[in-house]
């Protein structure tokens, strides 16, 4: 079980991730458009972190709660 600082630190490292490679190559996570994370759910996330991380974006920009993550961010 993850405990709260765990899940914090995971939000505040993916409010500072940047896409590795591809079209939004160096773009952050949660500056991606929606259709592409879109596309990747429908396609299947990359394994690993970079994948959780994209799988999160994709629930937090369904619920359209990115401003959460935009504000850990400004921070």
């Amino acid at each position: 079980m993850e405990t709260p600082q765990s899940q914090k630190d995971f939000l505040v490292k993916l409010a500072h991730t940047k896409m590795p490679y591809g079209k939004y190559k160096d773009r952050y996570l949660i500056d991606i458009p929606e259709y592409y994370i879109v596309w990747y759910a429908n396609k299947g996330f990359p394994k690993g972190m970079l994948g959780q991380q994209l799988q999160t974006v994709y629930e937090l920009k369904l619920n359209g709660l990115e401003h959460l993550i935009r504000n850990i961010k400004k921070m």
